[in-house]
């Protein structure tokens, strides 16, 4: 009688602790946001132009290091400012060692969102929702890589979005990491090119992301974004107009296959 009980204690146990570690990673976001939020502001960056330049002069190695950490930081607690940084990074250390930064940073904190979303939630949705999931599950081991690079294609759906929901499903994370890499990579590309194009952050802290592209441009980026968003789509298509054949050749070899060890076991 004893041993059920403890078995049930088990489970339950992890519970609390999981709990403790959510409200304290919480905690610990909200007092680094109340305390250093406004430090991330381009408005409060604008200010700190000249002493910005002069410790890129004279501590560069410790200045991209910080830099990288502040980025994987932010986007891994999901706090708002990654695309400030992403602008000021831009015309900080300019457009191939920025966009080099950004790329690498904001998928290392996107996988640390993603991997904290697993930890701390998937249990708890897959013990409530595991049968209904069954289905789900299926299709994102097969199709999971298009649908997350059309998601990170959309500049619509938040990305910390993205991070939270994928964290819940079967994708792994080396997959996880591999197609943001790639998806997150055009926008990137343009916010990069924005702040690398703006002669002082004075003049992206009046006017933002508009300091260099136009109304017109924005909109054409759009729409290519959209064009983009289709592209893995039309590759899933493809795939599967041309994989019957192959899938069919496939599974009559493994029948005959089986077939022929279960006459030598009967033999």
């Amino acid at each position: 009688m004893t041993q059920p009980a403890e078995n049930q204690q088990t489970p339950t146990g992890k519970f609390p602790v999981r709990l403790i570690a959510i409200v304290a990673i919480a905690a610990v976001a909200g007092v680094l946001y109340a305390n250093f939020g406004h430090l991330l502001t381009l408005e409060y960056l604008a200010g700190k132009e000249s002493e910005l330049r002069r410790l890129q002069a004279s501590q560069p190695v410790l200045v991209y290091g910080a830099a990288f950490a502040i980025y994987v930081l932010v986007a891994g607690l999901s706090l708002p400012g990654a695309a400030v940084l992403t602008l000021v990074y831009s015309w900080y250390f300019g457009f191939a060692r920025a966009l080099l930064l950004v790329s690498f940073a904001s998928t290392a904190g996107a996988t640390v969102a993603f991997l904290l979303s697993r930890f701390f939630f998937s249990d708890a949705i897959r013990s409530k929702f595991g049968e209904k999931l069954a289905d789900f599950d299926e299709s994102l081991r097969r199709d999971g890589p298009f649908f997350l690079f059309t998601l990170r294609l959309i500049p619509a759906v938040p990305f910390f979005v993205i991070n939270a929901v994928m964290g819940l499903t079967p994708v792994s994370a080396r997959t996880f990491w591999w197609v943001s890499q790639l998806g997150m990579l055009p926008g990137t590309a343009v916010y990069v090119y924005a702040g690398s194009s703006v002669p002082d952050l004075q003049t992206l802290a009046d006017k933002g992301i508009f300091a260099v592209l136009s109304a017109d441009q924005l909109f054409r980026i759009t729409v290519a974004f959209a064009l983009l968003g289709t592209f893995p789509l039309v590759v899933r298509f493809l795939l599967r107009k041309f994989r019957p054949a192959t899938t069919d050749l496939a599974t009559a070899d493994d029948a005959a296959a089986t077939a022929a060890a279960s006459q030598a076991d009967v033999s």
